[in-house]
């Protein structure tokens, strides 16, 4: 599905009711996240379009753009589903798309190109940049950016999601952590002794922000996978300042380097996270130093309200939630563990909590499955704890879970299995904070859980249970329904 840029993304969901324009003015300072986190519900609100936003009704920038991807309905719509398609044909989607290589192409000039900023005309706070949160370290640009760096080895594009916030008018302190893979190509340029250039992205087509949010592997550029989802390649044009390239009909492209000299460090954080808590200590980070903007005329910009709490959701929620399901689930197929049916996140908690569902042929089959998801670079952030289930079990169901969970899991008989000292989320505080020093340890420390829900092929098959491992359940059988499907409405229902 291809929309052209973000305005066309913006029409296509004016035009499908998917859309609310706010034109009452509104403050940048904590009034705007404020509506974006009402507006935005349990996963059920509409995107927003702020066109009158208190110090910016007139100058460089006059409009926010948010919540794009803030429903299963518009990813859907991304990827030319229809808006009510099943989740599970979202994830069967994603998996595709990842699967997928569609290279962009080169051009000469596009619209991003339309203003050219450098030197003192560099001023990041032109930009209706909000404070989303009242304890937010400051004003964070970097939300729902496309982040591009390169490896200075092998050329490889990167479009990466990153959060960052404004220092100067022209200097952006970010949180640069070691396994990503922005951090990865940073750590190559700092071993040839040069700064990293880098460039950010604001508002393009909808499988942008989804891509770079997206754990794709170290060696694949992520302007592959969205020539994939949009079925066309990503034109590219070159920056001005940097060697890199970015999507010739963006909003607005910022460009500068990043150095590993104290020296140039300023103070960031600490910001309303993913998990729902302030994270992120205010301290001396990595800064990129502006060198040039560009941007198109009229420019819109794309920002996001982070943060999930239940019945809290955002577009993180909903993008991990099927993001991490097909990446899991591709996982799991090329390690060759079989009988995989189905695959599960929860937006609740974007992709920390992931849900398997099995057609078992042996025993220790949730195991495996566990330890190929526990052994990949995927499982950085995300995967804390896994369920396995059998298929008989709706795992978009809670309910079903809890039932599962209450009457097939035996903690004597090995069904809660802990995999303590592994490499987890900085962010998470469940974590004591001294283990998640960044600087020291280079990631968080976890201890994973998985919870094997399925029933026990351990167990010997009894003949009180006419031959199988477990009693029957009381479904009614086939016979019954039918004859009681056929009648309801003679029943008066």
């Amino acid at each position: 599905m291809q929309f052209g840029d973000l305005r066309g993304w913006i029409d296509h969901l004016r035009q499908a009711g998917e859309l609310k324009e706010i034109d009452s003015e509104v403050d940048w300072d904590c009034e705007l996240g404020t509506i974006t986190r009402r507006a935005f519900g349990n996963g059920d609100g509409p995107a927003l379009l702020f066109k009158n936003i208190k110090d910016y009704k007139s100058g460089r920038c006059t409009q926010l753009f948010t919540g794009g991807l803030s429903k299963y309905s518009r990813v859907a719509m991304m990827f030319g589903l229809p808006p009510d398609a099943p989740i599970t044909d979202l994830v069967k989607a994603a998996r595709k798309a990842y699967a997928s290589r569609v290279p962009p192409v080169t051009v000469a000039t596009g619209p991003v190109k339309e203003n050219i900023l450098k030197g003192d005309d560099i001023n990041l706070f032109e930009f209706p940049v909000p404070r989303w949160h009242r304890l937010d370290g400051g004003r964070y640009i970097n939300t729902m950016q496309g982040t591009v760096t390169a490896d200075p080895e092998t050329g490889r594009l990167n479009v990466g999601m990153y959060r960052g916030m404004i220092g100067k008018k022209n200097t952006l302190p970010v949180l640069l952590w070691r396994p990503q893979n922005w951090g990865q190509d940073f750590a190559k340029y700092n071993g040839q002794g040069k700064e990293m250039p880098v460039a950010f992205i604001y508002g393009w087509e909808p499988c942008l922000p989804f891509c770079a949010s997206s754990p794709i592997p170290p060696d694949v550029s992520e302007y592959d996978v969205m020539g994939a989802i949009r079925g066309a390649p990503v034109e590219l044009v070159d920056c001005e300042t940097v060697p890199l390239k970015v999507p010739a009909s963006a909003e607005i492209v910022i460009e500068g380097w990043i150095s590993n000299d104290p020296s140039t460090f300023e103070m960031e954080g600490p910001f309303g996270e993913y998990t729902g808590y302030f994270g992120g200590d205010q301290c001396l980070k990595h800064t990129v130093r502006v060198t040039a903007i560009t941007h198109r005329n009229n420019p819109i910009f794309r920002g996001t309200l982070e943060g999930t709490m239940p019945k809290m959701l955002n577009e993180n929620s909903i993008m991990s939630s099927v993001q991490r399901a097909a990446l899991a689930w591709n996982i799991l197929e090329r390690s060759g563990v079989p009988g995989v049916t189905d695959v599960h996140c929860p937006p609740a908690n974007n992709g920390t909590t992931l849900i398997i569902q099995l057609r078992q042929t042996y025993r220790g089959q949730a195991k495996q499955a566990a330890c190929a998801i526990w052994g990949s670079n995927a499982a950085h952030l995300r995967y804390k704890h896994i369920w396995a289930v059998d298929e008989d079990i709706d795992i978009h169901d809670y309910g079903a879970l809890d039932w599962a969970f209450a009457y097939r899991v035996n903690a004597a008989e090995d069904d809660i299995v802990f995999f303590p000292g592994t490499f987890g989320s900085a962010l998470d505080p469940s974590t004591r904070l001294k283990y998640r020093d960044t600087n020291m340890y280079g990631t968080g420390k976890w201890c994973r859980v998985l919870i094997d829900a399925t029933i026990n092929l351990d167990f010997e098959p009894e003949a009180n249970y006419q031959g199988d491992r477990y009693p029957r359940s009381v479904m009614p059988e086939p016979q019954d329904w039918e004859l009681v499907d056929s009648r309801w409405k003679e029943y008066g229902f």
